[in-house]
């Protein structure tokens, strides 16, 4: 198993503590790997394997207790009160009014309770009003670069360009065959689109939602609008609406496939509504949605960088000065970074572009311009940087 320090050292943090834990994220992101790798690391801690308990609900043996009366008294009778259960219950969101459950044995002092879910869904509705503020998010993605690289270990640079063209589904990164790993990898968006999507909004509408994904995909880090998505989709004889775009971009959106990034205006310091920029979960959705169609290579550097910025627990917009625009404004506690992501800068006039907007910024918070070409510079305090040194860390 590849291992996933930060999501451990996240569980560790909370551990015992009496909260629900929640991990979220697409399908096959290692979800179920990760709590596999928490037990074990609980019974090198002392736990007793007697006191672990672990359903998930995609295995057909456990077909019974996707309902969740069978589901609580099956855990009620699995447990005494003189001892400490930790309780793992791995795609949750199977289980008819799964809340029930969560919330009976969330209220029991002997429970420290663990579940995982593969679609915003479980953390909306009725689970929201009657968890509010009894449960924590841990957001799960496909393998960070960092972590691919400490798996395969070959040089940065092979390494970072197999991850830039097939992605970090941690098991699909394992596949050498081609073949099988398109296969793996079609398996996932098949069933996000299927399960997730369809089934979610009660449609059949296959092409269209496969169409709407693949356009997604291939317009990453272009900043579009639903009505222009509407528009371009019925001219290549999709004919759709808006209001079908909008519900279908939303349910991806809620299935954890794809990543809205909003606009924001730096000089007037407000968010705008207009235009957005989507991003897919990993790199493979081209793969799998394009084929070996031709990608800009900017767009998927962008694209890795985006993501990174989310496992680093930022907000993160478009940015938005004197009609020029910063490919990031990253957020956390309050304090913002701004980046340019960009292939290669050994041009000049490459440079002088890619920096313009970053030097019109006057509030003094941190701007970078991530390449990659090799080695550091700072060009009055815009400092330039190797994107794989920074995804690695080094920076």
């Amino acid at each position: 198993m590849i291992q996933r320090p930060s999501y451990l050292e996240r569980l560790k943090q909370v551990k015992d503590k009496q909260i629900i834990k929640v991990l979220t994220g697409v399908r096959r992101c290692g979800k179920s790997t990760i709590l596999q790798m928490f037990q074990q690391q609980l019974l090198e801690e002392g736990v007793k394997q007697s006191q672990i308990i672990f359903i998930n609900f995609e295995d057909l043996a456990n077909e019974k207790y996707l309902d969740y009366h069978e589901l609580y008294y099956h855990l009620d009778n699995s447990m005494d009160e003189s001892q400490k259960y930790y309780i793992f219950l791995d795609e949750i969101q199977a289980v008819s009014q799964f809340e029930k459950v969560l919330d009976s044995f969330f209220i029991r002092p002997n429970v420290d309770l663990y579940v995982t879910g593969s679609n915003a869904f479980m953390l909306s509705g009725e689970l929201a009003t009657l968890l509010s503020g009894r449960y924590i998010e841990v957001r799960v993605h496909p393998l960070s670069f960092k972590e691919y690289h400490s798996a395969f270990k070959k040089d940065p640079a092979t390494d970072f360009q197999a991850y830039l063209n097939f992605g970090g589904f941690p098991f699909a990164a394992q596949l050498t065959d081609e073949k099988t790993f398109k296969d793996y990898v079609d398996g996932i968006v098949n069933t996000v689109l299927i399960k997730d999507v369809l089934q979610r909004k009660q449609r059949s509408d296959t092409a269209l939602v496969e169409q709407i994904a693949r356009f997604l995909t291939d317009i990453a880090g272009n900043l579009i609008t639903i009505k222009k998505i509407a528009n371009t989709l019925t001219s290549m004889g999709e004919k759709t609406t808006n209001d079908t775009v909008l519900s279908y971009i939303s349910a991806f959106l809620d299935a954890y496939l794809f990543y809205r990034c909003d606009r924001y205006d730096i000089a007037g310091k407000k968010y705008l509504s207009i235009n957005s920029k989507y991003y897919p979960v990993d790199m493979s959705l081209r793969y799998a949605l394009l084929g070996t169609k031709r990608v800009n290579i900017g767009s998927r550097l962008e694209t890795v960088v985006f993501l990174e910025l989310l496992r680093r627990d930022y907000e993160i917009y478009v940015g938005v000065i004197e009609n020029t625009e910063v490919d990031f404004v990253a957020i956390k506690q309050g304090v913002k970074e701004y980046y340019q992501v960009s292939y290669s800068v050994v041009d000049e006039e490459t440079y002088n572009r890619e920096v313009s907007s970053l030097k019109k910024i006057k509030d003094g918070y941190r701007k970078i311009l991530l390449t990659a070409d090799p080695g550091y510079a700072n060009d009055e305090g815009i400092e330039q940087m190797n994107v794989i040194s920074w995804l690695l860390g080094e920076d």
